[in-house]
């Protein structure tokens, strides 16, 4: 049987400001690195990459492949490697043999100079996607190091917010006051639409609709530690944090950021007082009421985008094509046409991801994507069951909802061609997977040269939180 070495204890369960280990203290770990990647990937424009690259060469990715990398060198070190089970393993192991399959498939169709290209840099955009997933999964030691990776998340996605206001409010793109040195622009940059009596902004990513889907997927964070932060003051820093991510959804006039938005507060309801769904519709009305007296009309704006829905030339662009993409999809419906083959310009814009995963990747390709969630949302729901303490109860709820933003945002624009969500989306299954690690039962704890007590150095074995 095994034995509780002294020195084996979890730090989050010890005072505040404590940590207790038998590991030397880690300046740069899986936390900061990761907090780092959020930075360069929501603070930079997304419209700047490095000089002579493709998108893939936005400063952030780079440090998501560099994760990936990281990851698959710590595979093979058995004093580095996690042990213990973590189902989402399995899960992007299918994924990206799913991946694979179906890039082989595509180059045995035979493929265009620019399918291929798009192949190839879909390829290393999986490696950094799941690079992410897989480093939050097994690479987060405990609640605090986790904590600290979503407060980086939601501090950048107030600045994000607080940008696309001033969008929203001046009509000026302010990204331009953002420049890198040695970054240059890709060579689309966002612009702005008119939509009734406002316009439609994208702060520092590349669309609208991936905004607005940033600021949904942060908001459940920004609620979370607005109410959880240690002490009074960080509360009320969090709290302005979250009217500025909260606030950046309307400024999107996007029917995408409200439902992600209402979904996310349909997992939260449940974990809440009812103190706290009586003062959250507070301040729900008077956000509503404010960008109301700052753009007069933006409410009658919203409401028509759901009540004018079905003559909406966005909608209506996006039903007239299914003839086409159902003439496409019965042609290769298995494994689909090939990974990243579906590209514009030779082929038309989707505004679907789930059409887009059918068409280059087919029915199984479809089937994983739907398993991906589908895992990672009941990893989440077993940790709020789990979980023993109210805060984290909120947090796991808080990333069980990520997976409902990310299936319902999939119907309504190709979220993984924008790179800005599609890493924070997978930064959030890593989560749901994390805080499941966190509370279970028999939990493997992870330290740098684990034994039982009388072994010596150098060996390991499976010690029980």
């Amino acid at each position: 049987m095994s034995l509780l070495h002294p020195d084996d204890l979890e730090p989050s369960r010890l005072a505040r400001g404590t940590y207790a280990s038998r590991r030397r203290f880690t300046y740069i770990d899986a936390a900061v690195l990761l907090g780092l990647m959020l930075c360069l990937l929501m603070l930079i424009p997304a419209k700047l990459i490095v000089p002579n690259m493709t998108a893939l060469g936005r400063p952030g990715l780079i440090v998501a492949v560099l994760l990936f990398c990281w990851w698959v060198l710590a595979r093979f070190s058995p004093r580095l490697a996690m042990i213990g089970p973590q189902p989402l393993r399995w899960v992007v192991l299918l994924y990206v043999l799913s991946t694979l399959g179906s890039y082989a498939v595509g180059y045995l169709r035979g493929l265009t100079t620019m399918e291929a290209n798009n192949a190839d840099r879909t390829l290393l955009y999986t490696a950094a996607f799941i690079g992410v997933a897989l480093i939050v999964a097994d690479g987060m030691p405990n609640w605090s190091r986790l904590e600290l990776v979503l407060k980086v998340f939601v501090v950048c996605a107030a600045f994000m917010g607080l940008v696309g206001l001033l969008q929203f409010v001046l009509w000026t793109d302010v990204t331009v006051y953002l420049m890198v040195p040695g970054l240059e622009p890709l060579g689309f940059v966002p612009g702005f639409e008119i939509r009734g009596s406002g316009i439609r902004v994208a702060s520092t990513t590349m669309h609208y609709i991936e905004f607005s889907a940033v600021m949904a997927t942060a908001l459940p964070f920004a609620i979370h530690f607005t109410r959880f932060a240690a002490t009074r003051r960080a509360r009320q820093i969090f709290f302005v944090l979250a009217l500025f991510v909260a606030a950046g959804i309307p400024a999107t006039v996007s029917r995408t950021g409200f439902l992600a938005a209402g979904l996310a507060l349909l997992v939260m309801v449940p974990v809440w007082t009812w103190r706290m769904r009586y003062n959250m519709l507070i301040l729900a009305t008077t956000l509503l009421a404010g960008m109301t007296v700052v753009k007069p009309g933006l409410i009658e704006t919203v409401w028509g985008l759901f009540t004018g829905a079905s003559e909406d030339p966005s909608v209506t662009s996006r039903t007239d094509r299914y003839d086409m993409i159902y003439s496409y999809f019965v042609q290769r419906p298995w494994f689909g046409r090939g990974t990243g083959t579906w590209v514009s310009p030779q082929y038309q814009y989707l505004d679907n991801q789930w059409f887009a995963q059918a068409l280059t990747t087919g029915v199984v390709g479809v089937a994983v994507l739907a398993l991906v969630h589908i895992v990672a949302f009941t990893l989440a729901v077993m940790a709020v069951r789990r979980a023993t303490r109210e805060v984290d109860k909120h947090l796991c709820a808080a990333l069980a909802s990520t997976q409902l933003i990310g299936v319902a945002v999939a119907f309504t624009f190709d979220s993984f061609s924008f790179t800005t969500y599609a890493t924070i989306f997978w930064l959030m299954v890593g989560g749901c997977a994390a805080v499941w690690r966190f509370t279970h039962p028999q939990r493997t704890v992870r330290t740098s040269a684990p034994r039982r007590l009388g072994q010596e150095d150098g060996t390991r074995s499976t010690v029980r939180s």
